[in-house]
């Protein structure tokens, strides 16, 4: 496996920087409030944990570490995210090399035979097909059903089964996770600082799929050469003009705090961007666990969904409601 790249003494802590941007109300919204949420980090994270997963059975996986970095503002970042890995409840393998689950396609899984997650016992059985580059969480009716079952590589697929009461609240945690911790970066051939995409894709047989009717915020944006690039406008955090970064491991980041409740069906989203749309080319699914069940994704409707940048936005929150 990669190893992490180990950061220097001067790195390890972080240099780092609470920005607070003099705004003006906008449309109802109050943009000092809003902007003095950001803060800033620069340098690598304090590995906390090299890996959370390991699978002997792909050598060439990539590690997934966990880490934190102290901001001057008093605030502490984990990155890449807060998440719900090591003691959240696994989604079933629809495709998993690390677990040995490699059906050739549906025919081969035998979804009767799937466990059903009850959310509400008066509810209606649904099944949900999903794919996440990399990691994701997922919540209904405010309920986490499960996690992705690998965090960062090889890339995987997974199907799930849950009981739930209509209208059906969707709230998904999506992380793009990365090698340098804190950097939102990663080894790629000869280049040590590569910044990888993301992308989410999902359908369920309530006929919830992931379209541009989703609303998308983005919560940590990473490799900035200058955080200057992410404007706030109103409750949108934008990172659409933020070009290439060479800053190596000097690079930023730029962080904002979760809304506590945002996985709840009352959860009033509607100040949120709504997703953007990509496709399979813009996104890179050569990998089976995508190619084997993409008559469960894009032949049932579903698109890839993130933010408005699918490279840099690398801890995204999702959600929608089903009628």
């Amino acid at each position: 496996m990669p190893t992490p790249r180990s950061p220097g003494p001067s790195l390890r802590i972080g240099v780092v920087v609470a920005m607070t941007l003099a705004g003006c109300s906008t449309d109802g919204v109050d943009l000092d409030r809003q902007r003095t949420e950001r803060s800033v980090t620069q340098g690598f994270a304090d590995v906390l944990e090299p890996t959370v997963f390991d699978c002997p059975a792909v050598p060439d996986a990539r590690n997934a570490p966990v880490g934190q970095i102290a901001s001057s503002d008093g605030r502490t970042w984990t990155t890449p995210a807060d998440v719900r890995f090591g003691d959240g409840p696994r989604l079933d393998d629809l495709y998993n090399e690390c677990t040995g689950v490699r059906p050739a396609g549906p025919s081969d899984v035998d979804v009767a035979a799937l466990p059903i997650t009850e959310v509400d016992a008066d509810g209606d059985v649904i099944t949900g097909y999903l794919f996440g580059d990399n990691y994701f969480e997922l919540f209904v009716n405010g309920t986490l059903v499960g996690v992705d079952p690998v965090p960062y590589t090889p890339f995987n697929s997974t199907i799930v089964r849950f009981r739930a009461k209509r209208p059906i609240s969707y709230a998904v945690k999506l992380v793009d996770w990365e090698e340098n911790a804190g950097l939102g970066t990663e080894r790629l051939g000869a280049d040590p600082w590569h910044a990888g995409d993301a992308g989410f894709v999902a359908s369920f047989s309530d006929g919830t799929v992931t379209n541009d009717s989703w609303r998308a915020q983005t919560f940590s944006i990473a490799p900035l050469s200058d955080p200057a690039d992410v404007v706030e406008r109103g409750n949108v955090h934008d990172s659409s003009a933020a070009g290439p970064s060479g800053c190596a491991d000097r690079c930023f980041a730029l962080h904002y705090p979760v809304p506590t409740g945002w996985d709840a069906a009352a959860f009033d989203d509607s100040d949120w961007p709504t997703a953007r749309l990509y496709s399979e080319a813009q996104v890179g699914v050569s990998y089976s666990a995508y190619q084997n069940f993409r008559g469960q994704f894009v032949g049932a409707g579903a698109q890839f969904i993130w933010t408005s940048n699918l490279v840099k936005d690398n801890v995204v929150l999702a959600r929608t409601t089903s009628p």
